[in-house]
């Protein structure tokens, strides 16, 4: 979200918001790509969650594939573990991740068919961060994210 070209198409998804743009010049953001913390390159091919979510893939009960049929679980949990610490080492109490990914999404991500279906769910990032007590949000919710900072830990 801040112009790094680390999704797996090798582009960015760069967020132009003026709260992002203010967190970042207080020196407030911490970045991190999970997937490529986990040893991802980019690009690389799409990943999905095949049939469950983050939660699932963290107890074990399910994989993250790519679209070449290779298994990269492994990645991925290594990649949330390392962003866990990071946010751990860091004090933060809350991350803004990219939707829809299997590592990042929040609250929805693709059904693992690879035809474009989503579905409600964390990815595997989301899901641990969420696990050890850190509100995640999305690109999207940058402005609900500036009212919780304001009201619950009050921080602007």
């Amino acid at each position: 979200m801040l112009g790094s070209p680390v999704r797996y198409n090798g582009t960015d998804l760069l967020i132009d918001h003026p709260l992002l743009k203010q967190w970042q010049q207080q020196n407030r953001l911490v970045s991190i790509c999970p997937e490529i913390a986990g040893g991802l390159a980019t690009p690389r091919a799409p990943a999905e969650i095949i049939q469950g979510d983050g939660d699932s893939v963290l107890l074990k009960q399910t994989t993250v594939v790519n679209s070449e049929d290779i298994n990269v679980t492994q990645a991925f949990i290594s990649g949330a573990e390392k962003a866990l610490q990071i946010a751990l080492d860091s004090s933060c109490i809350v991350a803004i991740l990219t939707e829809r990914s299997p590592s990042c999404g929040s609250s929805i991500i693709y059904d693992g068919s690879f035809s474009g279906v989503r579905k409600t769910g964390m990815g595997v990032t989301s899901a641990l961060l969420h696990q050890n007590g850190i509100r995640v949000f999305n690109q999207h919710q940058i402005d609900d994210l500036g009212a919780f900072l304001s009201k619950e830990a009050n921080i602007t």
